[in-house]
C-alpha cells in the first residue's frame, strides 16, 4: 500500500507488480472509490511514485467523479417515472395496473411495466424477468457474431446467465462463461468488452501478458471501454 497526497487531500493505493507490463504503469479509479496500481515488476519505486504523483489530478477527478455515481446509485423503488438502463440507455418507467397478464415493453423513451399486481415486488419481479430474457437473446447472439471472427474457435461458448454482485461475467474449466444478466443495462460496446474478455480467457486462463495481448488483438480500444464500464458500474448494478 501507498499513500498519494495532492494539495491537502490524502488517499491509500494498493500497488502489484504485473508481468504483462514492461513499461506503463496503470492506473485505476475503481467505483467503489479503491485505486490500484500496475507497475512492471522490474520498475524502479521511485519512478512508480512518480508516474502515480503525476496522475494526481486525474485521481481525485476519477475519485470524486466515482463518489458523486455512488450518490446518485439509490436503491430502485420500482415505481413510475423512475429512471432504468437498457443497452446503455436511460428510460423512463412507466407503471400500469390492469386485468390479465403482466406484459413489459420499449415504447419510445419509456419501460412500460402492465401488471394485474402494481406493487414493488412484482414490478421488480416482472422487470427482472425481462431483462433476463433480454439478456439471454442479446447475449448469446452477439456471443455467435463476436467468436466468429476468433480463428481458434469453431463455435461459439456455452453461456450462462449468472447474477453477481460485483462482477461482470468468469469463464469456467468446462469451457463456458457465465455472464451477469444486469449486463444487459450497459452500452453495446461494454457488452462486447466482457464477452470478448471471457472469450480470451477460454486460451488464456489468467491476466497473462498473452491474454491481454488476445484482448489487444481482438478489442483494441478494450481500456478506454472498461473504464466506461467502471464508471458506470455504480448505476448499473444497483437493484
Amino acid at each position: 500500500m501507498g499513500t498519494l497526497r495532492y494539495g491537502d487531500r490524502s488517499a491509500r493505493y494498493s500497488l502489484t507488480e504485473a508481468a504483462r507490463l514492461t513499461s506503463k504503469i496503470l492506473i485505476h479509479v475503481h467505483p467503489d472509490g479503491t485505486i490500484e496500481v500496475e507497475a512492471p515488476q522490474d520498475g524502479s519505486p521511485t519512478l512508480v511514485r512518480a508516474a502515480i504523483q503525476k496522475r494526481a489530478r486525474w485521481i481525485f477527478d476519477n475519485l470524486d467523479a466515482a463518489k458523486d455515481a455512488r450518490t446518485y446509485a439509490l436503491p430502485r423503488e420500482y415505481v413510475g417515472g423512475e429512471t432504468h438502463f437498457y443497452l446503455g440507455r436511460r428510460y423512463r418507467l412507466d407503471v400500469k395496473k390492469a386485468r390479465g397478464q403482466s406484459s413489459v415493453k420499449l415504447v419510445r423513451g419509456s419501460i412500460k411495466v402492465t401488471a394485474p399486481i402494481a406493487d414493488k415486488a412484482a414490478i421488480k419481479r416482472r422487470l427482472k424477468q425481462w431483462y433476463r430474457e433480454r439478456a439471454q437473446d442479446y447475449f448469446a447472439r452477439r456471443l455467435v457474431q463476436i467468436s466468429g471472427k476468433i480463428d481458434w474457435l469453431d463455435a461459439a461458448p456455452r453461456m450462462k446467465l449468472t447474477p453477481m454482485e460485483y462482477r461482470w461475467g468468469s469463464c469456467s474449466p468446462s469451457g463456458s462463461v457465465n455472464i451477469n444478466p444486469a449486463l444487459i443495462r450497459a452500452p453495446r460496446h461494454c457488452i462486447d468488452y466482457v464477452l470478448t474478455h471471457e472469450i480470451c480467457h477460454l486460451k488464456e486462463h489468467n491476466h497473462s501478458k498473452r491474454f491481454y495481448a488476445l484482448l489487444e488483438k481482438y478489442l483494441p480500444n478494450w481500456v478506454a471501454t472498461k473504464a466506461e464500464l467502471d464508471r458506470l458500474a455504480e448505476l448499473l448494478l444497483v437493484d
